[in-house]
């Protein structure tokens, strides 16, 4: 009579080369499937096996390109803030007037929060965590130093033409902008509930990117 023995778990291997293989493009799918995994669950509840059958692959693929659970979370991170990060760069606001550019860019803000109810969920989840994962990425924190580097360029123009007032910090500036385009995503369920308001209305969606914009332009007039 025999009996079997489980074979020990052997280390992580790469992906067999093959005219199909495409890293870049299989680190993309993990990271989306990673996405919906840890949005629907959080960082505790997520698990590698559930992300591997979102994508019908194994956790040796994963752990692969990725190391860890919670290396695979930090990138998701890098990736959800480097994505608003980088349009924000592609909205030529040194080609438009002070104005014209804070505009664009609160309406930027505003749709992108709209568009990515994913990218909201992942930074609450994150800020359950104290922010412990952004706190060890200095890829965030350079990403982020792009757009306050913008927003100041503009507030100078727009004070060297008397259109904005002085003493105005980028930093307050953004997060003015960002607390209103994020807690009307963040908090529609909630808010929703409470006050009989469909917050994913066009009319009503219409109504705050115009309230914001203007608000935002009002508090910088000279």
């Amino acid at each position: 009579m025999t009996t079997s023995t489980e074979l020990p778990e052997l280390p992580a291997e790469a992906p067999r080369k093959g005219r199909k293989n495409n890293p870049e493009k299989t680190r993309e799918n993990i990271l989306q499937a990673a996405i919906a995994e840890f949005v629907q669950q959080g960082l505790s509840g997520a698990r590698v096996d559930a992300i591997a059958e979102r994508m019908h692959t194994s956790k040796r693929m994963i752990y692969y390109y990725f190391g860890s659970k919670e290396q695979l979370y930090l990138e998701v991170l890098e990736k959800l803030y480097g994505d608003i990060r980088s349009t924000e760069g592609k909205l030529h606001l040194a080609e438009l007037g002070p104005r014209e550019a804070i505009q664009r860019l609160v309406e930027f803000t505003f749709d992108h929060h709209d568009r990515n109810v994913d990218f909201v969920r992942i930074v609450s989840i994150e800020n359950i965590h104290y922010g412990e994962f952004v706190r060890q990425s200095k890829t965030i924190r350079t990403m982020s130093t792009n757009i306050l580097d913008a927003m100041g360029e503009i507030l100078q123009r727009g004070q060297d033409e008397g259109l904005f007032r002085q003493g105005i910090e980028p930093l307050d500036l953004h997060l003015l902008i960002s607390s209103f385009c994020f807690y009307r995503v963040s908090n529609r369920n909630t808010f929703g509930q409470i006050f009989q308001i469909d917050l994913t209305d066009e009319a009503v969606k219409a109504r705050h990117k115009a309230m914001i914009c203007d608000s935002v332009l009002r508090y910088l007039q000279a």
